[in-house]
């Protein structure tokens, strides 16, 4: 059983890395992501989801009390071969970003601070908030604030993971909510995002159904 639940974390692994790669416009097959990732952009943009996703695991309790630390580590990993040194795992301080899904209406980098300070808030204070609605803003927040120049989709990603696992859904990581979210496809996933962003509180519940039926759709791709 335990052997069966390892290789099932594995393969969530892989998976949601290709998915999430996937989403940030970085299609490969998932042959293509074992046999071995070259340095073409496409590769370095898929080898960049591998090491964030695989990386999780090793970050879930450092996240319930430090998450810009996890954060932080997580964007070295992930831009390294994007970015100037100088600006990995540091929140951005220009107006300008790296933007696949064309999500639009940047917020100012004066407003990255206080936002991810206001989102540690949410993730530190306790609450009987049900963990889909958690990571549904952490997703949202990080999406709509695009805190780093180059990868904070697939940070964002990796902050769902993480609230999951944190919070007891699924502890061991073997779903791929990254697989739910490609299923729902990138024009979907924009217009969640912008229903997040526009703070209507209906449309921001659409974007938690969203997220929902996404977590949903990976948990039942693993059980398959």
């Amino acid at each position: 059983m335990r052997a069966r639940a390892a290789e099932v974390a594995r393969k969530s692994v892989v998976r949601g890395a290709r998915d999430s790669a996937a989403l940030e416009g970085a299609e490969l097959s998932i042959e293509a992501m074992l046999a071995g990732l070259d340095d073409s952009p496409l590769g370095r943009a898929a080898a960049a989801a591998l090491d964030v996703t695989a990386e999780i695991p090793h970050q879930v309790d450092t996240w319930q009390r430090a998450p810009l630390q996890v954060l932080a580590h997580l964007h070295v990993l992930a831009a390294r071969s994007f970015t100037d040194e100088s600006t990995l795992g540091r929140p951005r301080t220009a107006d300008d970003v790296v933007d696949p899904l064309r999500i639009g209406s940047l917020p100012s980098a004066a407003e990255v601070s206080p936002r991810l300070a206001s989102l540690v808030d949410v993730l530190t204070t306790p609450s009987a908030a049900p963990a889909i609605v958690l990571a549904s803003i952490v997703h949202g927040e990080l999406l709509a604030l695009r805190p780093f120049v180059w990868g904070s989709g697939l940070i964002a990603r990796a902050g769902v993971r993480l609230v999951l696992a944190s919070r007891g859904v699924d502890p061991d990581l073997m779903s791929a909510p990254e697989a739910g979210m490609l299923s729902l496809g990138r024009r979907s996933y924009v217009y969640g995002v912008r229903d997040y962003m526009s703070g209507d509180p209906s449309a921001m519940a659409r974007w938690v159904m969203w997220n929902a039926a996404a977590v949903g759709f990976g948990a039942s791709s693993a059980r398959g």
